[in-house]
């Protein structure tokens, strides 16, 4: 394969395996050239383990609607799902052909397979096409029961910042109470990443669109957001020392700890509306990720 392609590129950058020489010489030297790319990258992922963990165990969250998923790599929300809790079901939802054919076949082998009891699908639909990825999920989940919407660097390729929140309001109105939303997205703020995504987006066919993080945090208005609130990935639940981190990692003392046998679902609610819980308007210390995460809970 001597062409490069974006998800490739991006499961290179996560340290999986289906990735060929062109994508690599290609990951490499978007490192180079924006470092921030690869910060991002790892940081959203990193944050899906935990975001999972804590889902399927204190929230006892069994359904999961993946959008904009991308080739399969370590630390997949079914596999973290079916660890805890093996009856779970996942859609993953992906408009690129690449992907879709790919992750398909991927998703044959035994070892990321899903498991007896529980259920992995992808779907083919775009994430402005609300109808479509709804209908796809449908085929897999039981909307008519919590889902936990995942989406994770996505909502920056819509340029259009009320769009974007209408889509995410509308697959949130179509689920039940109980639902939860978890997103995770590139923030502006910092001059040397400003101009590097800008030069990142002159060229890229697909250009990403970083946003403030008090623009980031009203994607969960009207929500239950969970504590800490929308902030730099790497403060959004951190893993004890010691603690079950990493891509694999599906349990033990993290900051996603589950409840003991019997005791009620842990919402881990936390008042206030997104706005309320964001960071300061000046974007991710120097030392962070410029990335913001956060997740919260339909009333």
């Amino acid at each position: 394969m001597s062409t490069a392609h974006p998800a490739r590129v991006w499961n290179y950058w996560l340290g999986g395996r289906d990735y060929f020489a062109a994508d690599r010489a290609a990951g490499e030297q978007m490192n180079r050239d924006f470092p921030h790319l690869v910060q991002i990258a790892r940081a959203e992922r990193a944050f899906l383990v935990r975001a999972v963990r804590f889902l399927a165990g204190p929230a006892r969250i069994r359904q999961f609607l993946d959008v904009g998923a991308g080739l399969p790599a370590g630390g997949n929300t079914h596999e973290i799902a079916q660890r805890i809790a093996p009856d779970a079901r996942i859609v993953y939802a992906d408009n690129d052909p690449a992907v879709l054919v790919h992750a398909r076949a991927l998703l044959r082998n035994p070892m990321l397979a899903s498991t007896p009891e529980g259920a992995v699908s992808y779907v083919d639909a775009d994430l402005r096409d609300v109808a479509a990825v709804l209908a796809g999920a449908a085929r897999t989940l039981d909307l008519g029961r919590p889902v936990a919407l995942i989406m994770l660097g996505v909502l920056g390729y819509i340029d259009d910042h009320g769009a974007a929140r209408s889509i995410t309001s509308q697959l949130m109105d179509a689920l039940p109470a109980g639902s939860y939303l978890a997103i995770a997205d590139g923030v502006a703020g910092t001059g040397p990443v400003d101009d590097a995504q800008q030069r990142y987006n002159d060229t890229a066919p697909v250009p990403y669109h970083l946003r403030r993080p008090d623009q980031l945090a009203s994607f969960f208005d009207g929500l239950d957001l969970i504590e800490p609130g929308v902030v730099p990935c790497p403060r959004w639940k951190p893993d004890a020392p010691g603690g079950a981190g990493g891509p694999g990692g599906a349990g033990g003392p993290g900051g996603a700890g589950g409840p003991p046998p019997g005791s009620a679902p842990d919402t881990g609610r936390s008042a206030g509306s997104g706005a309320d819980r964001a960071a300061g308007p000046g974007g991710s210390p120097p030392d962070e990720p410029p990335v913001h995460c956060g997740m919260a809970r339909k009333p």
